[in-house]
């Protein structure tokens, strides 16, 4: 059979213009080249994988769309001997190819027709070419024979996808050496940029702890697109988040139940508006007003969250009164209307005030110092009085003690009897030394023992006595 090649230096080998197909292609290193248009097919395999799965193309007033791809290269025939792998990465996936990070590794899965239970991973020179849109990968070294089961994966990362959606093809360049120099094949390995899709909502909104206690602290967080700006309103105020803020700890955790409010607006056109909202409470709340129509069911009352101020248990039989020590504590009241107080003993608001005691007996009165107090009343009403004495008002007034015999009645000075002002007196018997009419000019009878003796005026005459009938035995 005529060989179809032309070449002006010596035909190395009939045999090689008789070998299938897949051995004619591209061959580098000869004097002159082969016709144009043939090329071999590749001998190793590509396939692309991207992360996420479906690339998304960017959109305008959004964060950038990122991604990854993964070119991964297998090998299902024989050995393979390559000299370098080359990746053209088209415009219509990335308009910035400078922000691409390439990476290669090299897993070798067998040795000696034995697998091998842990592959073992090798790196891979993967890299740009200068000012280019082509990464070179080069084998690394001794290892340039691409064996059976073998993979190799390109990775191309922090990809900003291009804003428009549909097809890339990523053009790959086959180099591999051979007895006449190179052979080199190409692989077109298409993927789909999708529409982008609708910014995903915000997702759990949460506290750090739905119940808060004293001294506990609140921190809110959720998840959700740096596309969206946040804020967070609370009862009289908002609060507004910078990008890739996610969390916030308040300064002054609430002091009562209050709801936070999350909401999320995008940047683009239409607006997309979130609300999520997430209510915290409190253990001891501190209320600036409570309204209660139905009443409140609580075992107590205290004057403030620190369990510093006074303290009112409600008891079966009533309410209990405590300091914030524990020890019992005051009412403090302009009024109380009660149907009876039972209480050990009843003093003025002053320590120095008068007291009364409640003994078996009755009351008993003292003064701040402990000493016999004084009742003072504009009226008594009272079945009977047991008293040493009673007085007037002023110190200067008369006074009444109660002898065994019946009343004394004394002046302020104590030094002799005097007398007893009445407007009208009924009795049996009264022993007295003078008596004597209202005014002092008036005359009075004195008794002697032998009789009586009537006298005028000052006493220095005898008086008359007046009477509508007298006898007398002398």
């Amino acid at each position: 059979m005529r060989c179809k090649r032309r070449f002006r230096m010596r035909h190395p080998c009939r045999r090689s213009c008789l070998a299938p197909s897949s051995r004619r292609g591209q061959v580098i290193g000869l004097r002159r080249p082969p016709r144009k248009g043939v090329m071999t097919v590749t001998m190793l395999t590509y396939t692309l994988l991207t992360d996420p799965a479906h690339l998304e193309a960017s959109q305008a007033d959004r964060s950038p769309s990122k991604g990854k791809v993964y070119l991964v290269v297998t090998n299902t025939h024989k050995n393979v001997k390559w000299s370098t792998i080359e990746v053209t990465v088209p415009g219509d996936l990335t308009p910035n190819i400078d922000a691409i990070t390439p990476r290669g590794t090299y897993t070798h899965t067998h040795m000696n027709a034995q697998l091998l239970t842990s592959p073992a991973t090798r790196s891979v020179t993967f890299q740009r070419l200068q000012n280019t849109n082509v990464f070179q990968a080069t084998p690394p070294e001794g290892a340039d024979s691409f064996s059976p089961g073998d993979y190799m994966v390109l990775a191309l990362e922090d990809i900003v996808v291009a804003k428009v959606a549909g097809l890339a093809v990523l053009i790959v360049k086959e180099t591999r050496p051979t007895r006449r120099g190179y052979e080199v094949s190409f692989a077109a390995v298409p993927l789909v940029k999708a529409t982008p899709k609708e910014i995903p909502a915000p997702r759990d909104f949460r506290p750090n702890k739905a119940l808060l206690d004293v001294g506990d602290s609140l921190t809110l967080s959720w998840e959700g697109s740096d596309d969206f700006s946040y804020k967070i309103l609370f009862p009289g105020g908002e609060m507004p988040f910078s990008v890739g803020t996610r969390t916030w700890t308040l300064a002054d955790p609430p002091k009562r139940a209050t709801t936070y409010t999350l909401v999320a607006t995008s940047g683009t056109t239409p607006k997309q508006e979130h609300f999520l909202t997430t209510t915290v409470q409190v253990r001891h709340p501190v209320l600036e007003t409570l309204t209660a129509t139905t009443g409140i069911d609580t075992p107590w009352v205290q004057g403030a969250a620190n369990a510093t101020k006074g303290r009112i248990t409600f008891l079966k039989d009533g309410l209990d009164v405590r300091a914030g020590s524990g020890a019992e504590g005051i009412v403090h009241a302009d009024k109380a209307v009660l149907h009876g107080v039972n209480t050990e003993w009843v003093q003025g608001r002053s320590a120095d005030d008068g007291k009364i005691t409640f003994p078996k007996d009755g009351l008993d009165v003292r003064t701040g110092s402990g000493a016999w107090g004084t009742v003072h009343a504009d009226k008594a009403d009272l079945n009977g009085i047991n008293t040493e004495w009673v007085q007037g008002r002023s110190a200067d007034d008369g006074w009444i003690t109660f002898p065994v015999e019946g009343l004394k009645v004394h002046r302020k000075d104590n030094s002799h009897l005097t007398h007893l002002d009445v407007g009208y007196a009924t009795h049996d018997i009264v022993k007295t030394r003078v008596v004597r009419g209202l005014n002092d000019g008036e005359g009075w009878i004195s008794f002697r023992k032998e009789g009586l003796n009537i006298r005028r005026g000052q006493g220095t005459e005898r008086g008359t006595l007046f009477a509508a009938k007298t006898e007398l035995k002398e």
